[in-house]
């Protein structure tokens, strides 16, 4: 079975991940699960320089016996708020520092927020996704979703932001959607279908 070996050590990502990768014969593993310790040092300013920084530090520190043998990939997401001039944006993981909680960080935007309009709440979700194929040949996508940083924390069925970003097709935010209503519009969704396509390319699978 072909692998994937996934920069990440967020185990939401990851189900997201298997979520919508499902139909492909890919066996998942998280880098962590594949042996691969390693800190990596961020210091793109894009969210796909970011990824693709992961995805070539995991891909240069694949043991041997893996070597030629799997697909590295990597993500970058995060929120972009319009009237905070696109913050978090590339921080958003260290956001306040990456060990203060989510509830802490999403209470602490909708304060920042405090009387803004709803015109003015604009916000949108970035995920690039960075992928190093066996033979080394190296492809980038991104995804979007827009939306607005609502008045309340909501949900309980997303992570990292999804409370605070809501979306007017559902009317709710990210965090009270199915994880299938989330995957049909979400940023990593859309990359992740993205990347999906340029997978099939290169195995030279038809839909």
């Amino acid at each position: 079975m072909r692998k994937i070996i996934f920069a990440t050590g967020n185990k939401n990502k990851a189900k997201e991940i298997h979520e919508i990768l499902k139909d492909l014969d890919f066996e998942i593993q998280t880098m962590k699960e594949a042996g691969i310790n390693i800190d990596i040092v961020e210091d793109g300013t894009t969210f796909a320089e970011n990824s693709m920084i992961k995805a070539r530090s995991v891909f240069k520190a694949l043991p041997k016996e893996l070597k030629g043998k799997v697909y590295v990939m990597a993500d970058d997401s995060g929120l972009a708020i319009d009237y905070l001039n696109g913050e978090p944006g590339i921080y958003s993981a260290r956001y306040m520092g990456e060990d203060t909680s989510y509830d802490i960080k999403n209470q602490n935007l909708i304060n920042r927020l405090d009387g803004v309009k709803k015109e003015d709440r604009g916000a949108r979700f970035v995920c690039a996704i960075s992928c190093i194929c066996p033979n080394g040949e190296e492809k980038s996508v991104e995804g979007t979703i827009e939306g607005y940083i609502g008045w309340e924390i909501a949900g309980e069925n997303g992570f990292g932001y999804d409370p605070i970003f809501y979306v007017d097709e559902y009317g709710c935010s990210t965090a009270q959607m199915t994880a299938e209503q989330k995957n049909a519009i979400s940023h990593r969704g859309k990359a992740l279908r993205a990347m999906r396509e340029e997978l099939m390319k290169y195995e030279n699978i038809s839909g």
